[in-house]
């Protein structure tokens, strides 16, 4: 018995360095965005987050200047919402969130007309927002959905995905990584126009592929996930010998 206690013991420690990681993201389902907290919209102008968030919202937060994951983020978006049959408006509407506070109203504008060139049909305008804001807002929207990243001089150490709200600001789902199938992103809005929280799509092939910092990419963990198959077999199997050794002494 005491291995078997030693080897919860370890796993506890594995989940407890987890949390502890400064980068990560910490699913918050069932629970509603900071609708209050003002930002700023790309002509600069103040706009709570109640402005913006209307109907399905696939939220991403992201920083605008970002040389790794976060221009592949928007890319897959863009190019998974050109293969579904959404409409923009009625069914959905984006709203990305940099979460680097000195960025501006116009490095957001800027992104927002190159990302708004890249749809094969028309998007209008008021269905994508690109936001900035202060460290205070910026703090409150990412603690609120889970989100945490660790500034590393000018850029920033972060996971990938995207949040799907409610119109009423509910977090309902969260679409970890920077690719995206079609099936998922509609799905997932038809969830959030009925409220319904749901577990995460791809949960499992985010705990199978960690983020480098280093690399600034997603690189398959295979410790970890030879670790964890490992304490797991050695769970059952110790498990085993002590239900079939109470069964002999009997």
């Amino acid at each position: 018995m005491g291995i078997l206690r030693n080897i919860w013991v370890a796993l506890g420690l594995c989940v407890t360095a987890a949390a502890a990681s400064p980068v990560g993201i910490d699913e918050r389902l069932g629970q509603t965005v900071p609708l209050e907290t003002v930002f700023r919209d790309e002509a600069g102008k103040p706009v709570p987050l109640r402005a913006v968030v209307t109907k399905p919202t696939l939220l991403l937060l992201v920083y605008y200047e970002c040389p790794s994951i976060c221009n592949p983020l928007m890319n897959s978006l863009v190019e998974t919402l050109n293969r579904t049959d959404l409409v923009p408006l009625r069914d959905f509407q984006v709203v990305t969130v940099s979460f680097d506070e000195t960025e501006t109203a116009p490095l957001a504008a800027r992104k927002k007309e190159n990302y708004l060139k890249a749809f094969q049909r028309p998007f209008p305008p008021e269905a994508w927002h690109f936001l900035t804001g202060e460290k205070k807002s910026i703090d409150a929207l990412t603690d609120a959905v889970g989100f945490r990243f660790q500034r590393t001089g000018k850029d920033f150490n972060h996971a990938g995905a995207i949040i799907v709200l409610s119109p009423e600001g509910k977090i309902v789902r969260y679409l970890h990584g920077i690719s995206f199938m079609p099936f998922d992103i509609k799905m997932s809005l038809i969830e959030a126009s009925k409220g319904k929280t749901m577990p995460a799509v791809n949960r499992m092939l985010a705990f199978c592929y960690s983020y480098d910092p280093e690399g600034r990419k997603y690189t398959f963990n295979l410790l970890k996930v030879a670790g964890i198959s490992m304490v797991t077999f050695i769970g059952l199997f110790v498990a085993w010998l002590v239900v079939t050794t109470k069964r002999q002494k009997a």
